[in-house]
């Protein structure tokens, strides 16, 4: 059976052959046709549900609890300074993207070469829920077997988010990437910040929902963050197709046919202009936003700011975020994803600026609004952009690539901010990202657009 571009089309081939054999394709047909549609719809859903799932962990662990949770409670040490644990924090992001970022292309090549996709979606999101759930076995001081547990939960987010994007591919059209892609985020943010309002209320009131105190509060919030992040990925692994596999690359294991075609994939994005320079440019950006994610909260508190505070900013970021990410989709749909994504680096490039002269809780929620309004836009835009580019049939280890990059991209980042903190001021660390921005522009620019080639010019 030939392959044909994406998966819910293989999905409607199947179905009709094998009603072709039993009863006659014509017939069935017809009357499959309104359970087709729902099926696909449904696949839609499960699979957007994937960020609603795994954006939970985003915003309350790694954007919130963790890093104040990290310098507050478990880098309450003598001779411990605020320097010193972002540099430590900087450290635990920076091993497990490292890690992800080794594995990710093979990881995708091996999926690819036996439909394996969703099953590592599973072991990923299996990896990051039980790490997230085992945190508050750490005790206070315990700063080293925290950062351990948060470097394995970040290594099950990242590898979840890799499959789950290599699963576009299957669930829509190219014409449709960029609305589904943003449908995804925008779930994320309305799913994560409803989970997020529950945790800070419970936080900030422990005694109304029955905890002795905040660190009791903290935990809770740990356990169903793993509950949530696990439940809310059952519809995809339930309903979600993939495209059947590619031809096998050669004789071998599964593992020695996945580190060829990893290898075959590596020299055809070499000879691919417009995938090299977006990968190059995509590298820089995104390490900056990821920085972004992951160091605000500590930023402020580096700077003296009320984590309470913080924290209600993060909750109104959240649902601003959700019409924000839906409206980017528009506009990569109108005038394309580049010029989507270009404005919104150049937000974020303003923010780094604006974040030097911050001094009140009032300006860090205009920044975290700020941020809310293209956060979203600018990753949906970035993984339709490259979806374009790729043979979907080849999505698995095409997205390795895409998040390997990505990976290796927030080694760089809190590391940056990290030492620069330390030769000048927490203030001034965050400056260090412009650079970032502007570089990950100017190779955008120079990637061209993203319309879509022939699926066989694409094969490669």
């Amino acid at each position: 059976m030939a392959i044909v571009p994406a998966g819910r089309f293989v999905y409607r081939r199947r179905i009709f052959s094998d009603c072709h054999d039993a009863y006659g394709r014509h017939a069935l047909g017809f009357r499959l046709r309104p359970l087709l549609m729902n099926e696909h719809r449904r696949a839609t859903w499960s699979w957007a549900f994937i960020d609603w799932a795994n954006s939970a962990f985003a915003i309350v662990v790694m954007t919130a609890f963790f890093p104040i949770f990290f310098k507050d409670y478990w880098c309450d040490v003598p001779g411990m300074t605020p320097e010193r644990s972002t540099l430590y924090l900087g450290y635990a992001n920076t091993v497990s993207s490292a890690i992800i970022a080794l594995l990710a292309p093979l990881l995708g090549a091996i999926a690819d070469q036996g439909n394996g996709k969703k099953k590592f979606l599973m072991l990923f999101t299996l990896l990051g829920g039980a790490a997230t759930a085992l945190l508050p076995l750490a005790a206070k001081g315990d700063f080293l077997l925290a950062a351990t547990f948060y470097a394995m939960a970040a290594v099950g987010f990242s590898g979840n988010n890799m499959f789950s994007d290599a699963l576009l591919t299957d669930v829509a059209e190219p014409k449709n990437y960029d609305r589904v892609s943003a449908l995804g985020y925008a779930l994320g943010y309305v799913g994560s910040g409803c989970l997020f309002v529950l945790c800070a209320l419970a936080v900030k009131t422990p005694a109304r929902f029955g905890f002795a105190g905040p660190v009791e509060a903290v935990n809770m919030a740990f356990w169903v963050t793993a509950a949530w992040w696990l439940l809310f990925t059952l519809p995809a692994l339930l309903w979600v197709r993939e495209t059947p596999a590619i031809a096998p690359v050669g004789a071998g294991s599964l593992f020695t046919r996945g580190f060829r075609q990893f290898a075959a994939t590596f020299r055809a994005i070499r000879r691919d202009r417009r995938i090299l320079y977006f990968l190059a440019g995509y590298i820089l950006y995104i390490d900056g936003v990821n920085t972004v994610i992951k160091m605000a909260v500590d930023f402020g508190r580096g700077i003296g700011l009320d984590s309470g505070g913080m924290l209600m900013a993060l909750i109104v970021t959240q649902f601003v975020a959700f019409p924000a990410a839906i409206g980017f989709g528009r506009i990569g749909e109108k005038y394309g994803a580049k010029r989507g994504i270009l404005i919104g680096i150049a937000t974020y490039a303003g923010v780094c600026v604006f974040a030097t002269q911050m001094s009140s809780q009032t300006e860090f929620f205009i920044m975290a609004v700020v941020i809310g309004l293209v956060q979203g836009g600018v990753q949906s835009l970035s993984r339709s952009y490259f979806a374009r580019l790729i043979p979907p049939e080849k999505g698995g280890e095409y997205f390795g690539f895409y998040n390997m990059l990505g990976k290796f991209a927030a080694v760089l980042g809190p590391t940056l901010m990290g030492v620069t903190a330390l030769l000048t001021d927490t203030r001034t660390s965050i400056l260090s990202l412009i650079v970032l921005f502007v570089g990950g522009a100017w190779l955008l620019i120079r990637a061209g657009e993203e319309t879509a080639q022939p699926h066989d010019q694409r094969a490669g």
